[in-house]
């Protein structure tokens, strides 16, 4: 049964297309597959799923360019990048682009499925929820919108997520494994260059005076004064 909403799954090789269905559909998701970046850009306009997996090198046009569209169009659809490639040029590349996650191949199928999992529920938010303020930052859980000085702000799920956290103790220092536990639910530490990233992508969207302290060697904290 299909109860979690469709996943279009944007990818050239069959057997990993065919893999990554098969470990969705198990989950309960309804899958959608493109192997050509066009046609996929299409389908998830016209679909408009749940979430959306996209192998970076795709034919025609390429997954990074499929997502930057789809941001530039304004749409927040939760992504996760699929590569070949694990340099950390490609994942930052990845990050800035708006992606909300980032695997690379070979990767476990159902570490994939976790992973859409978490982030389809966390985009999907509470049905009603707080409304939190510090200094020109206002976070509205239920609706899941960010508004700065009056003016909404687009946020990926993550992004959200991040702010979200630490905005829930302002003032408070969160280390990098902290926030990598508590936003990505991951427990391997060893990829705490992604929340640097995705803090400094937070900050370019909150505008000055920057909102978040970084305190050098341990991790950052939301000063309460925005």
């Amino acid at each position: 049964m299909n109860d979690r909403g469709l996943v279009v799954v944007l990818e050239d090789e069959r057997a990993i297309a065919e893999m990554e269905r098969l470990y969705l559909q198990q989950a309960g998701f309804g899958v959608h597959v493109a192997a050509d970046g066009q046609a996929g850009l299409n389908d998830i306009r016209r679909l408009s799923p749940v979430a959306v997996i996209v192998d970076i090198g795709l034919p025609g046009l390429d997954g990074t360019e499929v997502v930057r569209r789809l941001r530039a169009d304004g749409d927040w659809v939760p992504v996760v990048f699929v590569t070949a490639h694990d340099s950390e040029i490609d994942r930052v590349l990845g990050l800035e682009l708006g992606a909300d996650d980032y695997v690379t191949k070979p990767f476990s199928p159902r570490e994939l499925v976790a992973r859409v999992k978490a982030l389809v529920r966390r985009s999907s938010g509470p049905a009603a929820g707080s409304v939190r303020r510090a200094g020109r930052i206002e976070l509205d859980e239920g609706e899941r919108r960010v508004r700065v000085g009056g003016a909404e702000v687009a946020l990926t799920t993550t992004e959200f997520d991040l702010l979200a956290h630490l905005l829930s103790r302002p003032g408070q220092v969160f280390t990098r494994e902290q926030l990598l536990s508590a936003v990505w639910g991951i427990a391997d530490y060893s990829g705490t260059r992604t929340v640097d990233v995705h803090v400094a992508q937070l900050r370019a969207k909150l505008g000055d005076p920057d909102p978040i302290r970084t305190v050098r060697g341990v991790g950052y904290a939301l000063e309460a004064a925005g």
